[in-house]
This record gives structure tokens, sequence and C-alpha cells, in this order.
């Protein structure tokens, strides 16, 4: 369960959504991709997962990312340099590595600041994303102290969550997750550019710890199969002008309808091209075959895939074609 905040997805409360869904079910993991943690607390995370974890036992997966911190930080930021038009387009091995979008410039937006005030206590500031973590780890280790005094977050002491660190470049998600020895997730669907820097970079920083004698590396891509190629490049047709309510600093508008969605004019593409153009579309051999090819290039131990389309039938499909090519069912 994604976070997001005043958007057109009901995603603002990961904690809620994943014990609904772990009560739905009995076997399948259940978890946040990610906690802001941002717009929160080192206690207030370890307190409701931990919560969760009691009830649903080793089903639970902790997901922390820095997305609050990061809006702040470039709010502060001096404006940087657009890619240029001809900056180029490269292909690794199979996997589309795009020219860097300009995310600080979104990051930066009016809507984003007024919102990311709204999630905050007026006036405070969000502690640096490494000691959050390193606080998370204290607390469900047993080890938390405060002023000298023993602190014990019931019940997620003892619980062993470990938080798995989602991250989009090679900046402090990708260090910490390293150094610190724990899980990385690295955002290709949404950072095509610089997911394989962030995995380079996390490989680099790993220290083995009492989680990880070694990297566990999570990539994710956006996916969406059908029964033929000329079927899921119309059922994905309107992607682009989704993708591009968001970028436009609008947020995120209800997935459109590609049956009445208006094409997007060349300048609207040209904001979301890195995202069209890196998302797998196809019939299942197609789409499978460039989910291989991500495997190999980035050495993924798991890959996310995210299927999104405007009718919920489309994305069950798309998910039960992959499956079969699988033989997972």
């Amino acid at each position: 369960m994604a976070e997001h905040h005043f958007v057109a997805v009901g995603s603002a409360s990961p904690a809620v959504l994943i014990g609904q869904i772990a009560a739905s079910t009995n076997t399948i993991h259940v978890g946040a991709a990610a906690v802001q943690l941002g717009f929160t607390t080192a206690p207030a995370v370890v307190d409701s997962f931990g919560m969760l974890e009691a009830f649903y036992p080793g089903r639970i997966d902790l997901g922390v990312g820095r997305s609050g911190q990061k809006r702040a930080e470039a709010q502060r930021q001096a404006p940087t340099e657009a890619p240029t038009p001809d900056a180029q387009w490269r292909d690794v091995d199979g996997v589309l590595v795009p020219p860097p979008f300009d995310i600080a410039a979104l990051l930066r937006s009016e809507r984003l600041r007024v919102t990311s005030e709204l999630l905050q206590q007026p006036g405070s500031v969000a502690p640096d994303f490494a000691d959050q973590l390193t606080d998370i780890l204290a607390m469900v280790n047993g080890t938390y102290t405060v002023s000298g005094l023993d602190v014990h977050a019931v019940p997620g002491e003892g619980s062993g969550l470990t938080p798995w660190i989602f991250g989009s470049s090679k900046g402090q998600s990708a260090q910490v997750a390293g150094e610190l020895g724990l899980p990385f997730v690295a955002s290709y669907h949404i950072t095509p550019a610089t997911a394989l820097d962030a995995i380079d970079a996390y490989r680099r920083a790993f220290r083995p710890s009492a989680a990880l004698s070694e990297p566990y590396l999570v990539v994710s891509a956006d996916v969406l199969a059908a029964d033929d190629s000329a079927t899921a490049t119309r059922l994905a047709s309107s992607y682009g002008r989704w993708v591009y309510s968001i970028r436009a600093g609008g947020g995120a508008v209800p997935y459109p309808d590609p049956e009445t969605s208006a094409p997007l004019t060349e300048e609207q593409q040209a904001l979301v091209v890195d995202r069209t153009k890196t998302q797998f579309v196809g019939a299942a051999d197609e789409v499978v075959a460039r989910l291989e090819a991500l495997q190999r290039v980035t050495g993924a131990d798991e890959l996310v895939i995210t299927s999104v389309a405007f009718d919920h039938r489309d994305r069950l499909r798309s998910h039960e074609l992959i499956a079969k090519h699988w033989g997972l069912m």
C-alpha cells in the first residue's frame, strides 16, 4: 500500500488499509510502499506496524521512504536545470534508461508545499531520515533510550519487523539502506532515469547486518499485459494523461478512461515520456521478456509489478496473464 495524500487514490493511511487486507486474507504478505517518514514519527510507525504484526505474525512488511523530507529540501534549493532537448536515451541490455526528469521542480510546486504543510505540525521540522531509521531499529530491537532512560515500544519491540527502504536515486535512501544492511526497493517505475544509479549506490554502501548478510534488492515496474499487443496499447493509452495530472502539479486525478481520454499535446507528452516509454505494455510474452531483462540488468531478488488500468478487470487480467506465463497459476 502506497502513501499518497490529497489525490484521487485511496491510500492516505497505509496501516489502516494493511489491517483491512490482512484481515481478509490468510497467507499473503501485506505491506507499506511506503510510509513517508517525513510526515510521521518513529514511535508512531513502530506502534502501528508492531500492532499489525501482533495481529498477523510474519505477514507485515514495513516499507519506509523519505518523501516528506525530499519535498522540504527541494523547496529550499535553487531550481535545477531541466534536461536538454537532445539528451540521450540509453538501452542497457534491454532496459530503457531515459534522460533525468527534473523531479526537484515538481517537488517545489506550490500545491506540494501547501499540502506538505498540512501534514505536519506547524513549525515542525522532520528528523533526519537516517536518525528515524536508527530509532525504528532500536525500538524494534529493544535498545531504544531517551536521555539515558530505556523506552519500550509495545508490541513493536521484539516483533522482528525489518524496514524496507524505498528510494529513487543514489542519494540518502540508497546510502542509508546499504550502510544499515537493510533491503532496498528501487523505483524504476517512477524514476527510470536514476534507478540503476540508486541500485549501484546501494550495493556499494552495503554492510552486513543482523537482517541481511548480503544486499537484497527489489525493483519496480509499471506493467500492463493483455491478450494481445493492440489491446494492451489501447488500455494503456490514458496512462500518460494520468501521469501528466501528477507532474503538472495538480495531483493524481481518477484514472482516465482510455475510450474518452483526449490525447496529450506534444508539450504535455514531453513531460511524461520517460514514464510512458518505460511502461511495460503488450501481450504477456512481451511484458515478461522486458521484466526478465529488468531482473537480469539489476540483479533484483524481487520485482514489484504495478498495473494501472481504468477497469479493475483489466488489471486483474494483466496479473493473471503474467502469472500464467510464469507458471504461477
